[in-house]
C-alpha cells in the first residue's frame, strides 16, 4: 500500500474531482465526517462542502492553499472499499486531521482500489495543522496504522506462519516487505527448548475438553486448524504469543494425539491477546521498511500535467 500527499489548493478542487468520479459510478462516498450540522441536512451538494471547508480555511488568512488532499492505494484488488476506508480514518487521526471535517472517497475505475482524503490545514479554531516532515510521516504513520511490525517481532519460519499472526492478531496490513519476510525466515532456528516444553504441557493438558481456549487463555498458546471446507483438520499451527513464536503443530505433538475436535470447540477471542498487548505497552520497531509503489502510483491529478505535456492520452485515470 501507498500514501501519497497531494498538491494543496485555495479552492477545494480536490471536493469537485472526487463527487464527479461518484456521479459517473466510478467513486463511492464512505465516510463524512466532522461537518457539524451540515451533516443532518439532506442530499448534499459539492459545493456545501466546499463552503463549510472554507468558512474552516478563512480562520486563518496565512494558510493560501488550505485544502488537504491525500490518496491511500492499495496493490490490486488487495484491499476493499471498507478495509481502505478503515485505515484512512486511523491515518487522518495520526496526521492531525481526525477531528477536522473530511470526505473519503472510494475509487473503483482503476486496477487499484484506492480511496482520496479531502480535507482543511486549518482547524475550527484557525490554527494550521501541522505540515512539518509531512510526507515522510505520512509513510511512517500508514506503517503503524498497517501495524505489520508487530508481526515482524514474532519467529517464524515461512512466509505462510508470518500471515498467520497478521490475521491472528487483527492486524490490517496485508501486504508486507517480501525481502524482510526472507531475511527473517532465513534467521529462524528452531527453538528445541521451547518445543520440549510446550510438548510436555500439551501431553500433560490434552485431555481438557477444553483445551484450546483453555491453553489461550492461561499461556497466549493459539492453535489453529487446517481443513478443507467440510472435512476434518488434517494439520494444525501453534502461535505461542508469550513467546512470539510461530511452530508447526507436528512439531510439538502430531494431531491424531491432539484429541481435540476442532469443528465443535470455538477458537479463542483475539481482542482479549489484543488487548493484553497494548496494557502491556508493547510498542514497534521504529526502522522504516521499503514501501510497495503501484505502477499507476495516483489518478489525473498526479500524471495529467505530465500526460498533457507529453500528448499522451490519459488510459487509466483514478
Amino acid at each position: 500500500m501507498i500514501v501519497k500527499i497531494l498538491s494543496s489548493s485555495a479552492k477545494f478542487s480536490g471536493v469537485v474531482y472526487n463527487t464527479n468520479k461518484i456521479d459517473r459510478n466510478k467513486g463511492e462516498l464512505m465516510k463524512v465526517a466532522n461537518f457539524g450540522s451540515l451533516q443532518g441536512l439532506g442530499r448534499l451538494r459539492p459545493q456545501d462542502y466546499i463552503n463549510y471547508l472554507k468558512m474552516i480555511a478563512a480562520q486563518n488568512s496565512r494558510v493560501k492553499k488550505p485544502q488537504f488532499h491525500a490518496v491511500l492505494s492499495a496493490k490490486g484488488r488487495s484491499y476493499n472499499s471498507k478495509e481502505l476506508t478503515k485505515i484512512a480514518i486511523e491515518w487522518l487521526g495520526k496526521m492531525g486531521y481526525g477531528d477536522q471535517p473530511y470526505l473519503v472517497i472510494y475509487h473503483k475505475d482503476t486496477d487499484n482500489n484506492h480511496v482520496h482524503m479531502v480535507s482543511a490545514r486549518v482547524d475550527k479554531k484557525g490554527k494550521k495543522i501541522n505540515s512539518a516532515y509531512e510526507n515522510l510521516r505520512a509513510i511512517v504513520n500508514l506503517k503503524e496504522v498497517l501495524s505489520l511490525d508487530t508481526a515482524f517481532a514474532y519467529n517464524f519460519s515461512t512466509r505462510a506462519q508470518f500471515f498467520m499472526v497478521t490475521e491472528s492478531l487483527g492486524l490490517p496490513g496485508k501486504e508486507a516487505d517480501e525481502k524482510a519476510i526472507s531475511d527473517q525466515i532465513k534467521k529462524y532456528q528452531r527453538p528445541d527448548q521451547r518445543i520440549g516444553e510446550l510438548r510436555e504441557l500439551f501431553q500433560q493438558y490434552k485431555g481438557r475438553s477444553d483445551f484450546r481456549s483453555w491453553i489461550f487463555e492461561k499461556y497466549y498458546i493459539e492453535l489453529l486448524f487446517h481443513n478443507a471446507e467440510g472435512k476434518q483438520p488434517y494439520g494444525y499451527s501453534i502461535i505461542d504469543h508469550s513467546e512470539k513464536l510461530v511452530l508447526k503443530g507436528s512439531e510439538v505433538l502430531a494431531l491424531k494425539h491432539l484429541k481435540i475436535d476442532a469443528a465443535n470447540e470455538p477458537p479463542p477471542l483475539k481482542d482479549h491477546l489484543i488487548s493484553t498487548y497494548e496494557a502491556e505497552g508493547y510498542t514497534q520497531a521504529d526502522s522504516i521498511r521499503p514501501i510497495w509503489i503501484a505502477g499507476d502510483v495516483d489518478d489525473q491529478q498526479v500524471h495529467g500535467m505530465r500526460r498533457r505535456r507529453q500528448k499522451k492520452a490519459r488510459t487509466n485515470t483514478r
